[in-house]
Parts: C-alpha cells; sequence; structure tokens
C-alpha cells in the first residue's frame, strides 16, 4: 500500500472461458495511478480496458492479481472500495422512466446518503442539468444523458472518478464543457481514470498514459516522456519555382512531393532543421513557407499498438 496511489493495481488477470476456450482479458497487468492526476487508460478495441474498469467497479471478479482503491484492499473490504470509487459507463444504461433529480435522489439512497447530506441540485447545476431535473430521462439528447451518467457516479462523493469513453457521441460544444468540468474536479483533488478513443483529447488533459494492448501494459509513462519516445519531425517547404531538383543529400529524407510543396521526415536527435534549410539555400532551392510537425500521441499509440 502507497498513500501517493489513489488506485493500485498488480499482477492483475482476468481469464474468460467461452465456447471451451480461455480468453486473457487482462495478463498481469499492473499500474499506479497518483492521486489527484487525470490518467489515461488507451488501447484498441478488446485490449482489456473495460475489464480492468469492471472490475475496479465489482462487475467482474479477477482471475488474479491485487487491487486497492485508496489504501484499501478490495479482496478485504469491497464495499468501503465501492464507496471510494464512482463509475461512469460507456453504455446509457439510464432507466427511462425517471427524471434525472429522481435517479440521482435514488442512486445517493442505494449509497446509503441522508438526505441532509444529498448535493442533488449542486450536482444538476454543476452539469448544466437543472433545466432538465423533472423530464423524463428518455427526452434527453445523447449528451444530456452522458452528464447524466457523471451525475450518477458523484452523488456520493468519491475521490477517485473512472470515465469509460465519457464523450462518445457527444457534440463539440458538450465535449469542451465536460473536460472543463473533469478540470475542475482534477483542482477539487479527485483522481480521474479515463479511456477514451480520441487520442487528441488524451494528449490534451492526461498527466500519465497507459498503452495497453491484448490485455497487456505495453507502456506507462508521462505524456511528455511518450511523446518524446519518438523523435521523428516532418516539416513541410512551399516551394517557389517548378521542377526543382532535390538535393541528393534530401532525398533520403522525402515522405512526401507535390508540385509546389515537399514534406521531409528527420529525426531530430540525427539532424537540425538549420541544416536541411542551408542545403536548400546551397542548391538555390526558395521556399515561401515552412510548417512543422511533431509526433503526437495518436502517432505513439499506433506504433506502440502494431
Amino acid at each position: 500500500m502507497n498513500n501517493k496511489f489513489a488506485i493500485e493495481a498488480k499482477n492483475l488477470s482476468k481469464v474468460f472461458i467461452k465456447d471451451n476456450k480461455k480468453i486473457k482479458a487482462l495478463q498481469n497487468f499492473s499500474i499506479n495511478i497518483p492521486k489527484g492526476s487525470i490518467y489515461g487508460l488507451l488501447g484498441p478495441n478488446g485490449a482489456g480496458k473495460s475489464t480492468f474498469i469492471n472490475i475496479l467497479s465489482g462487475i467482474v471478479n479477477k482471475t488474479d492479481g491485487k487491487v486497492i482503491i485508496e489504501g484499501i484492499d478490495q479482496d478485504k473490504d469491497a464495499i468501503a472500495t465501492r464507496r471510494k470509487i464512482g463509475i461512469v459507463p460507456q453504455e446509457l444504461n439510464i432507466d427511462p422512466f425517471f427524471t434525472p433529480f429522481e435517479l440521482l435522489e435514488l442512486q445517493a439512497g442505494l449509497y446509503g446518503i441522508k438526505r441532509k447530506d444529498r448535493k442533488t441540485e449542486k450536482i444538476l447545476k454543476d452539469l448544466g442539468l437543472s433545466e432538465q431535473r423533472n423530464a423524463y430521462a428518455r427526452t434527453l439528447s445523447g449528451g444530456m444523458r452522458r452528464r447524466l451518467l457523471i451525475a450518477k457516479a458523484l452523488v456520493h462523493n468519491p475521490e477517485v472518478i473512472v470515465l469509460d469513453e465519457p464523450t462518445a457521441g457527444v457534440d463539440v460544444e458538450l465535449r469542451q464543457n465536460l473536460w472543463k468540468y473533469v478540470d475542475e474536479l482534477k483542482k477539487m483533488g479527485k483522481t480521474i481514470c479515463l479511456t477514451t478513443h480520441y487520442l487528441e483529447e488524451a494528449e490534451k488533459m492526461c498527466d500519465l498514459i497507459t498503452i495497453i494492448n491484448k490485455g497487456k501494459k505495453v507502456i506507462e509513462d508521462s505524456k511528455k516522456n511518450l511523446l518524446n519516445l519518438f523523435s521523428n519531425r516532418k516539416v513541410k517547404f512551399d516551394i517557389i519555382g517548378k521542377n526543382i531538383l532535390i538535393p541528393k543529400k534530401l532525398k533520403p529524407l522525402i515522405y512526401k512531393e507535390e508540385m509546389n510543396s515537399i514534406v521531409l521526415e528527420y529525426n531530430k536527435k540525427n539532424i537540425n532543421l538549420s541544416d536541411i534549410i542551408k542545403e536548400l539555400d546551397r542548391n538555390n532551392i526558395i521556399f515561401s513557407e515552412i510548417k512543422t510537425y511533431d509526433e503526437d500521441l495518436e502517432s505513439v499509440f499506433l506504433k506502440m499498438t502494431k
């Protein structure tokens, strides 16, 4: 147990039996999620992300390993760990015949929260659902239902919030509002663990990232270190003139060549951009504009999961 971590998973394994065959959803999976961080769990479909989340929530029993949530061993006190964590599932599993107010009150009751201690109205207001408090859930838009799921996960004031694809099917404006609220939760000291297929969101929001594939951890590191793992950079030159002959030294770097532009790809550790520009100058190649593109999380993700 380490009081620096909100979630500790040690050598976690899960085996499902289907048609008399063993399916290894998780294999010796270990991660440590620091308190107060936004932690990204990335991987392709079937990588094991949802299995891990379901184990945290107690929906799925692990085959082997250990899970500690806010210092509490899940095997020793499963009820206490469930009080520490709020899960926002990927599926919109909301009773259509209840209103947002009723659903939050019901959820609070299931957690044994006394009426005087409930903060239903504040949660509805924080998530922009006050006007819909008495509307049947079936009449809400997809984005509002997604926010209602987050609201349900917050009624017992958990220290850890797990978001499974929280912005799936949400329009751009609602997505930005959701992430703004996630950032506010972090400022309140909450720990956020999220899975997402929107890699640009993970790149923008997450402090730490684990990439998982086929039930195994591929890599775990800070976002900055992950992006620095791959040191390739692309540079685009808009060329003035036609029928330009590319210098022999630069030909191995050609990524894409068009009539009025050329894109070169080079390793920042071995080549300086200034050397490329000097080589163009030596060969009297004039360009009107230059754009550089560093590797992003998507390119790192694709290379790691190949």
